[in-house]
């Protein structure tokens, strides 16, 4: 068995009920419509004071490039501080207390309140230029929003007064910081110096008089030092005393066995006379002697004068010969003491010496590291000194200038910001129109709503159909009748769709 469905008011029915019914819709719409109208007149739109701001970088600290930001991470820092600066509750105090309370306000009551800080905290903003991002660009806009327009102005160079201010105290705050920090640290530098340099010169004085000899073996290893070159003099000079020696002790040898056998004295060699030229001329003198013998003897025999005083002349000449190789035995024994002697000298002064090199060598290594740790600490403490007198210079310069500059004035345009107030009326007529139409539709009830038509069936029964007009809908309860305008309507349906399968429209509207 079919059942009515639920239908869908059309635009056409509902601009039937809406004739029908004109106060369910005229009545809120009129009354939004006034709401707007009063609050068009009660409303005053903000105005909105706009001071351009430009901020630089610290140029005490940057000698590269003056006033400009190395990285754009840094002027993304700083511009975000100064947002914060902004939203602080000091400066919006401090900027509240420049301007004073608006008229509307009692003087006597307590100037800023909580409240008023907060209300300001809201219409203050930081933004970048149009087409910009924030933290891109060094100029940015300080913008506020009032409803009287000078006290916009007003309060937008008061805020900037105020952040420029702030913000030279909190660089002054940070600088002061890290001046103590950095004196501190310079401090300590200073005091590891300080003992860096008493080790090194304890140390020197432990080196005493080779201090020169030790630093020109720290700064070069195959220079020549004085030192050095008196080691290389002493180790020649004794290498020529031990071989004078050795020489000597040959000489005393020979002397010694020409002293045995005095014939053998012309065989010696001439090195054996260098050093004796009395000698010398003696063995000349002998040879000379025994040549005249020997010729004398050729021809006369040995009993003749002239050989006796030729073999006598030998013999005087050999006897002065023995004597003069033990006086020469005697000076080369004594030089052989000499020579001992002097090596003996040279020897401990090449011991001094090297025990002196020996103990410069030793020290290098700790004065080298010694000398390193001085200059480590004396370049740390120049250091600190350069950044002590930087963070000094910012600390100057923070009191002294601001790194915020203003570009020109305070402006807020020929118009308050939000919308005019022919805007707000037809934004309200619209509003109202449809808050009309709302609640008429919200206020149509089952007789005013018209059900789509059935599908076409085969005619029944005028009993039939009284049966199955009274019957509940499958699926749902019979609405309330009201009056009988629920079985008015109905029989109605009923007598249209009878007329429509036979062609006839039903042209009547519904019954009242």
């Amino acid at each position: 068995m079919n059942s009515i469905s639920q239908g869908v008011v059309s635009p056409g029915q509902l601009l039937t009920i809406a004739v029908r019914h004109p106060m369910r819709w005229l009545v809120p719409a009129i009354v939004t419509f006034a709401a707007t109208g009063v609050y068009t007149l009660v409303h005053r739109a903000p105005w909105e004071a706009s001071q351009a701001l430009v901020v630089r970088n610290d140029a005490a600290t940057n000698q590269d490039t003056l006033g400009k930001f190395a990285q754009p991470d840094e002027m993304k820092t700083v511009q975000e501080t100064i947002l914060e600066l902004v939203r602080s509750r000091g400066v919006l105090a401090a900027a509240l207390t420049e301007i004073g309370p608006p008229v509307d306000i009692d003087e006597a009551a307590a100037w800023p309140g909580e409240e008023d800080i907060a209300d300001l905290r809201e219409v203050v903003k930081l933004t970048p230029p149009k087409g910009a991002e924030f933290g891109k660009t060094e100029v940015f806009y300080l913008k506020v929003r009032d409803r009287d327009r000078k006290r916009a102005v007003a309060m937008a160079s008061a805020l900037a007064g105020q952040v420029e201010a702030s913000f030279q105290k909190l660089r002054d705050a940070k600088a002061a910081s890290v001046v103590g920090e950095l004196e501190k640290a310079l401090d300590l530098a200073a005091e590891d110096l300080r003992e860096s340099t008493a080790r090194l010169s304890r140390l020197e004085r432990e080196v005493g008089s080779d201090l020169a000899e030790l630093r020109i073996l720290h700064d070069t290893t195959s220079g020549e030092s004085a030192l050095r070159r008196t080691v290389t003099e002493i180790r020649n000079e004794l290498r020529q005393v031990r071989a004078a020696g050795k020489s000597n002790e040959r000489l005393l040898s020979l002397l010694k066995l020409a002293q045995a056998e005095p014939d053998r004295l012309v065989a010696m060699p001439n090195t054996l006379f260098e050093s004796q030229p009395a000698l010398r001329r003696l063995k000349d003198g002998l040879v000379d002697a025994q040549l005249a013998a020997s010729q004398l003897l050729g021809r006369m025999s040995a009993e003749h004068p002239l050989v006796k005083a030729a073999q006598e002349s030998q013999k005087q000449i050999a006897r002065q010969v023995h004597g003069e190789l033990a006086n020469a035995i005697r000076a080369v024994e004594v030089d052989l003491r000499i020579n001992g002697d002097r090596a003996v000298l040279l020897e401990e002064q090449l011991a001094a010496a090297t025990g002196r090199l020996d103990k410069l060598a030793a020290l290098r290594a700790p004065y080298a590291n010694q000398i390193a740790e001085t200059g480590k600490w004396t370049e740390l403490m120049e250091r600190a000194q350069q950044r002590l007198a930087d963070a000094r210079a910012s600390q100057a310069t923070a009191k002294a200038t601001s790194l915020i500059a203003r570009i020109d004035a305070p402006e807020t345009g020929p118009r308050p910001v939000g919308p005019g107030r022919a805007v707000l009326l037809l934004v309200g007529l619209a509003g109202g129109l449809v808050i009309g139409l709302g609640v008429l539709v919200l206020s149509i009830d089952a007789g005013e709503s018209l059900r789509p038509a059935a599908a076409p069936s085969p005619a029944p029964s005028p009993s039939a159909r009284t049966v199955r007009s009274n019957r509940v809908p499958r699926g749902g309860l019979v609405p309330s009748d009201r009056d009988g305008k629920l079985s008015r309507a109905l029989k109605h349906l009923a007598t249209c769709q009878n007329r429509s399968s036979g062609r006839n429209g039903c042209k009547s509207g519904l019954p009242a």
